[in-house]
C-alpha cells in the first residue's frame, strides 16, 4: 500500500475566534478560488471544498441565524 501526502496539510488553517478554544469547531484555509472547511477535532477527516460564493452565502446564513453552526 502507498500513502500519497495530504495536499493541504500546508495551507494556513484558521479556526474562528468564536470557539474560545474548546476545539468543537471547525477550520477553513483558502485554496486557489475554493474555501476548504473541516473538523477541528478530526484533521485528517473528510474536507467539504466550496467556492467563494457558497461560503459567504453560509456566512451570512449564519449570520442572520437562518441556521446554527454549532
Amino acid at each position: 500500500m502507498t500513502t500519497e501526502p495530504n495536499p493541504y496539510s500546508t495551507l494556513a488553517w484558521r479556526t474562528s475566534s468564536a470557539s474560545g478554544g474548546s476545539g468543537e469547531c471547525v477550520e477553513v484555509a483558502r485554496s486557489g478560488p475554493s474555501v476548504l472547511i473541516r473538523d477541528s477535532q478530526d484533521r485528517s477527516g473528510p474536507i467539504l471544498i466550496v467556492n467563494a460564493a457558497q461560503w459567504l452565502g453560509l456566512l451570512e446564513r449564519a449570520r442572520n441565524g437562518d441556521i446554527s453552526l454549532r
